[in-house]
């Protein structure tokens, strides 16, 4: 309907329903989004868990994952220590000549907590190195982690960005490297360890290891002795 305006005409323009809602502005993200964005990290890790125990069902070895580095000279990795513990970072040039476990872990890990009690039952054997390799953890979190349950470990790094874990060929965490006294991967365990799984497979290539002399790949005879 036509309308004056300071003596003119001005012809009002019908607008649809469909327009307006159009030329709305989007207010903020709907409660139902939101719910669906915090629940995401949950429903993945449902799905993972899932997969996992479908594997165990079907009698697949879900901690036999192939792995290139099995044979060959761990990364050379350097990284800081963790802060408020008296443990050293790690250091890959400074555990040759010992035979050492590497376990990758993070306090934000569940299977991390189940493992633990077998960590802290291996380290009470001091013929071998237990170092910590801290994957994408706060230092408080990682730090109370170890104060709740036990430090098993003698030397602890920190990899906030996960840069050294990807060297490594790391899955996820919890993940544990067995290396010899030349520094070279003879072992690999994705996942938590088991104490039947530490007595049949671990332990077995912890004694090779141990009884080989720096040089020696396990397995080998020595030289003999001039």
């Amino acid at each position: 309907m036509p309308a004056t305006v300071a003596g003119r005409t001005v012809r009002r323009r019908f607008v649809k329903p469909s327009e307006k809602k159009a030329s709305q502005p989007s207010g903020p993200p709907q409660p139902e989004r939101k719910r669906a964005v915090l629940f995401l990290p949950v429903i993945l890790f449902a799905l993972v868990a899932a997969i996992f125990l479908a594997m165990e069902i079907s009698g697949r070895d879900t901690s036999t994952v192939p792995s290139a580095l099995i044979g060959q000279q761990a990364p050379r990795t350097t990284l800081t220590p963790l802060e408020g513990l008296e443990q050293p970072g790690l250091d890959t040039e400074k555990l040759k000549g010992q035979v050492a476990l590497v376990n990758v872990f993070a306090s934000w890990c569940a299977p991390c907590r189940v493992e633990h009690p077998v960590l802290m039952d291996l380290s009470e054997d001091n013929r071998f190195l237990m170092v910590g390799l801290n994957y994408k953890d706060a230092s408080d979190n990682a730090r109370r982690f170890l104060g709740e349950l036990g430090d098993p470990y003698d030397a602890v790094g920190v990899d906030p960005s996960g840069r050294a874990a990807i060297d490594w060929g790391v899955y996820g965490v919890p993940e544990t490297f067995l290396l010899d006294r030349n520094g070279i991967i003879v072992w690999k365990h994705v996942g938590p360890l088991t104490t039947e799984r530490v007595q049949s497979e671990l332990m077995p290539r912890i004694e090779e290891a141990l009884e080989a002399s720096p040089g020696e790949e396990p397995g080998m005879e020595a030289p003999p002795s001039s």
